[in-house]
């Protein structure tokens, strides 16, 4: 069983950043692949960014390719999303995800969820 912990949302103006980090315990973080995911209010869940086992593969969202940045340290089993040039429509809870198996953009596909980290862009 593996436990997430986001942190490092808050309330930022736009064109601004912020890093959010997600810890593991639990597991094997190696073995897993990791995702970020973001909900807005009264919007379904989208997917944000993943990364593989090592760091070497990642995938993002077209809406946020170019500004957002995921990497992870597996030496200190976390994940992070460096955000910049931050936009009022990146105003979401953002979660981070595991995966065992597959870089996916996919929700189904990710077995342990965290509780989320608030982020506001205000304009």
């Amino acid at each position: 069983q593996v436990q997430l912990v986001e942190s490092g949302g808050g309330l930022v103006q736009a064109g601004g950043s912020l890093r959010l980090s997600c810890a593991a315990s639990g597991g094997t973080f190696s073995n897993y692949i990791m995702g970020w995911f973001r909900q807005a209010p009264g919007k379904e869940r989208e997917f944000v960014a993943a990364i593989g086992w090592n760091g070497a593969f990642t995938r993002y969202a077209d809406s946020v390719k170019g500004r957002f940045t995921i990497s992870r340290d597996n030496a200190k089993n976390t994940v992070y999303l460096q955000m910049n040039t931050l936009k009022p429509e990146d105003t979401a809870i953002y979660c981070c995800a595991a995966s065992p198996r597959l870089i996916s953009p996919s929700a189904v596909d990710y077995h342990y969820w965290g509780q989320g980290t608030q982020v506001t862009v205000s304009s």
